[in-house]
């Protein structure tokens, strides 16, 4: 059987606009298969990866995972196919969908039980991939809110957390005729530690086949994970996109840099794909569209950037509090986390809220790196209305990286990976 790739085969499940993958890709590991749900999310994955021989397959491609795990003979013929094609499958990843488990997610289902939310159960989906693949690892993301959420509000607390992690554990799969289950570590990692610019907390669960590693080797690999102390690599604001401050921003968009990249972490963001060279000023530049704010909204702004994020009396509002995104963090490191609603921050400098160019970097997205679908869209088309059964959700550009993994935070889980399975 001759393995078609040369590095760690990636499966790519609930993959969203890619940011994980991206990570994991640049870590050393190659995604052969994908499978995302929403088409705007996975035109976004898939046009990113153009040069990708096996991703633009169709067969390679997947939509509602059900449509596989439901049908005993599709996924049994899915793994034998990947197992011939790609040899000993490195890696199955994934974050099944979360917002029926953070808290502001939970709100926008409208009262529904967690328990009636289909999206809660897909975990599940994911577990039946993996005992069918055998990957020689696993890999698990989700909100910090699955620790503490409740199926129903009778319910106890933690308990879909307890559900989440006996069914990874229990995991076994079948090597040649031998019966084998995983190592398995869970806890929980903060995106600065990677050196992401956001205190951004996620649900781990990482798994190491115990034919690939020992349970030393496991434990002494999986250390770093507990004690991270590497805030100081996440850089500040000003030094993460000043390059894109523009004194002369207007409603629209802007497609050329207005300056010379001025740091290396600038440097490092405005790279092309081949890495060959770095963008000038006068380069194009993608994604990074003004929103049109009402003069009164800049006058606020205003305010709150000359006194230090003060929002004037007369328009305090009880339905979210806006703040201004720091130029530097404190000795703590980044104190903030990118949601699905730019909105929620005013930049440090200019009054008007984040670009999409400026929202993927805080992601730690690369600028060559864009986006399918709306810009923005409004809050019951972003939410669906489960209450009525309507489960869709329009995608646009920044709750799509608002949902992604850091990419550095997939770079710098996909290492240690790597170590244990290589």
């Amino acid at each position: 059987m001759k393995k078609l790739v040369r590095t760690p085969a990636l499966v790519d499940l609930f993959a969203g606009c890619g940011g994980l993958s991206l990570g994991l890709e640049t870590a050393g590991f190659e995604t052969v298969f994908v499978n995302e749900l929403h088409p705007t999310a996975r035109s976004t994955y898939l046009m990113n990866r153009l040069e990708s021989n096996w991703l633009q397959r169709s067969e390679n491609q997947s939509g509602d995972i059900l449509a596989i795990t439901q049908k005993p003979d599709e996924l049994s013929s899915l793994a034998a196919r990947l197992r011939s094609e790609f040899g000993d499958i490195g890696l199955v990843s994934g974050g099944p969908p979360c917002q029926g488990f953070s808290g502001i997610g939970h709100r926008r289902s409208f009262d529904l039980s967690r328990n009636e939310i289909p999206g809660n159960h897909l975990y599940r989906e994911m577990a039946s991939m993996i005992r069918s693949i055998a990957p020689r690892a696993f890999l698990f993301e989700n909100v910090k809110g699955l620790l503490s959420a409740r199926w129903t509000p009778g319910g106890s607390k933690g308990e879909i957390w307890n559900d989440v992690s006996s069914t990874f554990n229990a995991i076994e799969c079948t090597i040649g005729k031998r019966r084998v289950k995983y190592h398995v570590w869970t806890g929980l990692v903060y995106a600065k530690d990677f050196g992401v610019p956001q205190n951004r907390p996620r649900v781990i669960i990482l798994g190491i086949r115990k034919d690939v590693c020992s349970s030393k080797e496991f434990a002494q690999e999986t250390s770093p994970l507990q004690n991270r102390n590497q805030v100081s690599q996440a850089p500040h604001l000003i030094d993460l996109l000043d390059d894109l401050v523009d004194p002369r921003w207007q409603h629209g968009p802007t497609l050329k840099y207005p300056a010379n990249p001025k740091n290396e972490v600038q440097e490092s963001f405005r790279r092309s794909r081949d890495g060959k060279s770095v963008a000038r000023r006068g380069d194009s530049l993608s994604e990074q569209v003004y929103s049109k704010h009402d003069a009164q909204i800049v006058k606020k702004f205003e305010h709150m950037i000359a006194n230090d994020g003060e929002i004037p009396s007369g328009m305090r509002t009880k339905k979210f509090a806006q703040r201004v995104l720091p130029r530097q963090w404190t000795s703590a490191g980044p104190s903030i986390t990118a949601t699905s609603l730019p909105d929620d921050y005013v930049h440090y400098s200019l009054p008007r809220t984040p670009t999409v160019r400026e929202w993927a970097r805080l992601q730690t997205f690369p600028d060559w790196y864009e986006f399918a679908g709306r810009r923005t869209t409004g809050g019951r088309r972003r939410a669906g209305d489960p209450a009525a059964g309507i489960w869709d959700r329009d995608l646009p550009k920044y709750t799509q990286i608002g949902n992604a993994v850091p990419v550095e935070m997939g770079k710098g889980l996909g290492q240690i990976i790597l170590k244990m399975i290589s």
